[in-house]
């Protein structure tokens, strides 16, 4: 959802100060926290944040991005050490735990990770769709299991978390729960 081509020095400022911006709204207030807050914070016009960030899936997205590709690659590192299963397992915990550093993003996971656009949103699903291959070629995933399930599955233990902290401890339990239910028989 960003625009490719290079950006004037003031422009590239301005965007910079709209994600500092909202990684410190969202991180305070939430995903859903006000766009003109981030705005006001960032000492830009709303026209401007929405000139850069149209959704605020797509602004989510961008100050998701960093993070995203940084778990991308310690997921890509550390899974040739480890059997399908617990690669697959790993991702999954790591999403979830980031998803939910953010209170409130975890309604809009799917949609950021697949229509973000971002560097980050790109590498965690093909990450992400990488691991689940893996898994269903080494013949302990199902076939017909798909990334949006895994998507569908983060949300679900994401939202489970943020409504009750006690979750947050049973993150591994919940992503044993779904990983032996998807299992090959």
């Amino acid at each position: 959802m960003t625009d490719p081509s290079p950006l004037r020095a003031d422009a590239q400022r301005n965007r910079e100060r709209i994600l500092a911006a909202a990684e410190a709204v969202f991180l305070e207030k939430g995903a859903g926290a006000s766009l003109e807050d981030v705005a006001k914070r960032a000492g830009v016009g709303i026209g401007t944040l929405y000139r850069r960030f149209p959704t605020r899936e797509a602004l989510l997205a961008a100050a998701c991005s960093a993070r995203f590709v940084s778990l991308a690659e310690s997921s890509r590192a550390r899974s040739t050490a480890l059997d399908p299963n617990r690669a697959l397992r790993a991702y999954l915990e790591d999403l979830v735990a980031d998803t939910i550093l953010y209170r409130d993003l975890a309604a809009s996971l799917g949609t950021v990770l697949q229509k973000g656009g971002t560097p980050g949103c790109d590498a965690m699903t093909e990450e992400g769709q990488r691991l689940l291959r893996r898994a269903q070629d080494a013949g302990t995933i199902r076939q017909d299991v798909g990334f949006d399930d895994l998507v569908y599955v983060a949300t679900a233990i994401s939202l489970a978390a943020e409504q009750d902290a006690s979750s947050t401890s049973r993150t591994a339990h919940l992503i044993d729960l779904f990983l032996n239910g998807i299992g090959a028989r």
